[in-house]
C-alpha cells in the first residue's frame, strides 16, 4: 500500500500536514458541534474524538512513506 501511495506521488510531508490539520479540524468540529447543535456536549465530544482519530493514521502513513522514500 505504501509503495502504491508513493507511486501515486503522495509524499510523507503531505501525510504529516494532514495529521496536523486533523488535530485542528478535531477542535473545530468539537467547537462547532458544541455551539450549533442542541445535542449537548456529549455529541460535540464524539465529533471531536472521531476527527481526532485521523491524526495517528496520517502520522503513521507519514512515517511509513518517509521510510520508503529513504530506502
Amino acid at each position: 500500500m505504501i509503495e502504491k501511495l508513493h507511486d501515486l506521488g503522495v509524499k510523507s510531508e503531505w501525510a504529516y500536514t494532514a495529521g496536523f490539520a486533523s488535530i485542528g479540524l478535531s477542535f473545530l468540529a468539537w467547537t462547532i458541534s458544541k455551539e450549533k447543535e442542541d445535542a449537548g456536549i456529549d455529541r460535540a465530544d464524539r465529533w471531536g474524538i472521531f476527527v481526532g482519530h485521523w491524526a495517528p493514521t496520517f502520522f503513521g502513513l507519514g512515517n511509513a512513506l518517509r521510510s520508503y522514500e529513504k530506502g
